[in-house]
């Protein structure tokens, strides 16, 4: 059996790093404690890198199920560990360098690594299928 630890980690980074772009939404919005009685209509508000920070939280969000039905299975279909490594730390790479670009606006490079890490996880539930089938 595979050592799973360091899948375990791609998931527990990959499950981070919406955070991280939350935390940055607040503090470029000028969020106060007096706003966490509704943060989602405050951050709905926001505009600017506020706003981006906040799109690229949700959107981080949203790319989650896929990457961790991916990894996973991948694993317990005994995809070489190396390779399932090898598409997760790409895809947090990838994901970081799309949040970078939604902060700074920058669309298309942002647009790019959106389907390059989709691409990662897509990848990996193909060499599932091909092992399967």
């Amino acid at each position: 059996m595979q050592s799973i630890s360091g899948i375990v980690y791609l998931i527990l980074i990959a499950c981070l790093l919406p955070y991280v772009f939350t935390i940055i939404a607040k503090k470029a919005g000028g969020f106060k404690v007096k706003d966490n009685q509704n943060p989602r209509a405050f951050l709905a508000n926001t505009t600017g890198l506020a706003a981006r920070a906040n799109a690229a939280q949700q959107n981080s969000f949203e790319s989650l199920p896929l990457f961790i039905a991916a990894v996973l299975l991948a694993e317990y279909m005994v995809v070489p560990q190396s390779v399932v490594m090898t598409f997760g730390i790409a895809y947090i790479v990838f994901r970081i360098l799309f949040g970078i670009c939604y902060l700074i606006n920058w669309a298309t490079l942002r647009s790019i690594f959106w389907l390059l890490s989709i691409l990662c996880s897509v990848s990996l539930l193909l060499l599932v299928i091909k092992i399967t089938g």
